[in-house]
């Protein structure tokens, strides 16, 4: 059966999405997101995300790594969710709530001539306490906290914004970090859920790069959770302010972790590349 789907990204996170509210739930989503996702032989994306009916929020998302694996959130993607929704008249109001593994989102929506042009996401408060994370490093929080990798030793600040992050300040991201080591600490036994890595540089105290090792993915172009994420630890470790403008491969992303009521608010656009059918098996 054939599968109608639309490649989207936000600030270079691409993914392939399939509403489900017009075309059934793909009968193997995990098979289909290893497919789909490949640079060579499918549509190319960081993974595959069902647009669902939801029976509590004006959609559901549901997100696919290219590995398969199932995620909880996407800060990015749930920004392509709501463009989506909007742009396509399944709910064409502001704000939005998105159902996600993470729980029921509000997101509000800036247009123009009834297309969304970038989209404000509450992303929660975060979760600070380790095994809730989960990592296995000392302290709670998880405040720059030595992490021992292939002879090095890192500064680790954890974070969870519905998935987990292990955030490291260094002086300059470079390949040999992201791509060295973000794999081996993915899969570190220090995290029992595997775990995205944040590479950050502190350009002042209201400004970073982030480079990120994305579970289940490999590095990607940008991470709405990292970022926010990033914003925390920065926070946390007194290297940044509440309120950060955060440059990633992708575009850019402002960050704010609101002191009155705890959450995390994320500002970034989202794209609609193209449209296409998959012809299945």
């Amino acid at each position: 059966m054939t599968i109608r789907f639309t490649k989207m990204h936000g600030a270079g996170n691409d993914y392939v999405y399939v509403s489900c509210f017009d075309q059934p739930v793909p009968a193997d989503p995990a098979a289909l997101a290893q497919a789909m996702s490949h640079r060579h032989f499918g549509v190319g994306a960081d993974g595959l995300i069902l647009i669902r009916p939801s029976q509590v929020a004006d959609a559901r998302m549901q997100m696919f790594n290219a590995d398969g694996s199932e995620s909880e959130m996407c800060g990015n993607g749930i920004r392509c969710v709501a463009k989506y929704i909007y742009d396509h008249q399944i709910a064409p109001h502001s704000p939005l709530r998105i159902e996600t593994g993470a729980g029921v989102l509000t997101l509000e929506v800036n247009a123009e001539k009834g297309r969304a042009q970038t989209i404000r996401v509450d992303m929660g408060e975060p979760i600070l306490d380790g095994p809730r994370i989960p990592t296995r490093l000392p302290g709670n929080p998880v405040v720059d906290v030595p992490l021992a990798i292939a002879g090095q030793t890192l500064r680790a600040t954890c974070v969870s914004m519905g998935n987990p992050h292990c955030v490291l300040f260094v002086e300059r991201a470079s390949d040999e970090l992201v791509l060295g080591l973000g794999p081996q600490i993915e899969v570190h036994e220090l995290f029992p859920a595997r775990v995205n890595v944040e590479f950050v540089e502190v350009v002042s105290g209201s400004e970073v790069r982030q480079r990120t090792w994305e579970r289940g993915s490999g590095e990607t172009w940008a991470c709405g959770t990292g970022a926010s994420a990033v914003c925390v630890a920065g926070v946390l470790t007194g290297r940044t302010e509440r309120k950060i403008l955060n440059h990633l491969l992708g575009g850019d992303l402002e960050l704010e972790w609101n002191p009155r009521d705890n959450r995390v608010y994320m500002t970034g656009p989202a794209t609609e590349v193209f449209e296409g059918v998959w012809p299945g098996s």
